[in-house]
């Protein structure tokens, strides 16, 4: 059935050169349910996994992973270390490929100072493990600073364990690749977590070429993602979350959105395919103003300014008639030297936490733009209405 969507948010796109049915993204979720201490997916993970793949959404993202077994963020995080972790891993995604058609990408991450975390901190009320404790470790950062006085002190990193750590990146991204064969990348430079660590000030004092100047605090994440896309594929798209502001207006220096303009810029001459434009995470004193779709016109403006990277929306974002609203919503780029006007919209939507609430997310999205989506055939006796078609019949099983 040949179909042509007028909503934004079901129009097809691509990721890069990765081909994806809509606009609809759902990003990396921690889960806190890998078999303890080992990195490796649990069975949850195919039932969670599977209800998003089957969700109708454009792609799904594998939560937050670990190169390191010190780089997740708790416990019972995934790592992508080991044969083990690839062997689980692959089991997992040939069921999930089994009964889904949706691209599946993964985010690989290092936790720094924010590792060795509680899975669930607000019933323990505390967020890390001691460092000698079973489901503990030793957290390492750019700079020994602390998140708060409630945390450890983490150990700062020397350059040969920098240097190890860019190969391990390689490594996981590998493994992703050539053993799991998975549709995309993500790294993970968001949130408060190594990446994001080494890129500002308020958590990098370092001296040395990897501290002080914008270069020097950007270059672990740039030497990441150069091993990465070197040892992948090339037709892989790997792109990068950010968080576009530190939220620290009253620091003297932070990380910010003009910063975040000219990692981006440099990005996307290195080839990165997307910027999935998020917030904060590094301070505890940071001031979020927190609402509705709150981080988008930091996405706006970045799309506003780059050339040929896409651009991925999140946070709060919960409606389908608001995610079609900020697709919609047009920026204006003027060429310096022909004066020329470019309209460009958003790329993308995340939804995250809409998703976890209503697994099928998409179909209702589709239904309420009055658009289609493909489902399994399992769930085509779901269809709300005989008034319009919502389920496109055209799915496939392997």
């Amino acid at each position: 059935m040949s179909y042509t969507p007028k909503a934004a948010l079901f129009t097809p796109w691509k990721l890069g050169n990765l081909p994806l049915s809509n606009r609809i993204i759902i990003p990396p979720m921690c889960m806190y349910h890998c078999e303890e201490g080992t990195g490796c997916p649990s069975a949850f993970h195919r039932m969670h996994l599977g209800s998003m793949a089957t969700s109708g959404a454009g792609l799904v993202i594998i939560e937050a992973t670990g190169v390191t077994p010190e780089g997740r963020i708790s416990s019972k995080c995934p790592g992508l270390w080991s044969e083990e972790n690839t062997a689980a891993f692959q089991a997992l995604l040939s069921d999930i490929r089994s009964y889904s058609q949706t691209p599946i990408a993964i985010q690989l991450g290092h936790a720094g100072r924010k590792g060795s975390s509680y899975p669930t901190p607000e019933v323990h009320g505390k967020r890390q493990y001691p460092a000698d404790s079973a489901q503990g470790w030793q957290t390492v950062a750019p700079s020994a600073i602390p998140f708060d006085d409630t945390e450890m002190t983490p150990r700062a990193l020397t350059v040969p364990e920098i240097k190890e750590l860019v190969e391990a990146f390689a490594v996981a991204a590998e493994r992703a690749d050539k053993q799991l064969h998975l549709d995309g990348i993500e790294l993970h430079g968001a949130h408060g977590y190594l990446l994001h660590q080494f890129l500002s000030p308020l958590s990098n004092t370092r001296t040395d070429a990897y501290g002080g100047s914008f270069d020097n605090r950007i270059r672990f994440l740039l030497e990441v993602f150069d091993a990465v896309k070197a040892r992948v594929r090339p037709d892989l798209p790997v792109w990068v979350r950010l968080s576009s502001t530190d939220w620290m207006p009253d620091a003297p220096a932070s990380w910010d959105l003009a910063q975040t303009v000219r990692l981006c810029q440099i990005l996307e001459e290195r080839g990165c395919a997307a910027v999935h434009v998020s917030s904060g995470g590094l301070h505890a004193a940071q001031k979020i103003p927190v609402s509705p779709g709150y981080q988008v016109p930091h996405a706006l403006h970045l799309k506003r300014v780059l050339k040929k990277m896409a651009v991925i929306a999140v946070g709060l974002i919960t409606e389908a008639v608001q995610a079609e609203t900020i697709l919609q919503s047009k920026v204006v780029d003027v060429d310096e030297k022909t004066g020329k006007e470019t309209e460009k919209s958003i790329d993308a939507i995340a939804v995250a936490r809409a998703v976890l609430f209503n697994p099928h997310w998409p179909y209702q999205a589709a239904y309420e733009l009055q658009e289609k989506v493909v489902v399994p055939p399992s769930y085509y006796r779901a269809e709300p209405t005989p008034n319009h078609q919502t389920f496109l019949k055209t799915f496939k099983y392997q």
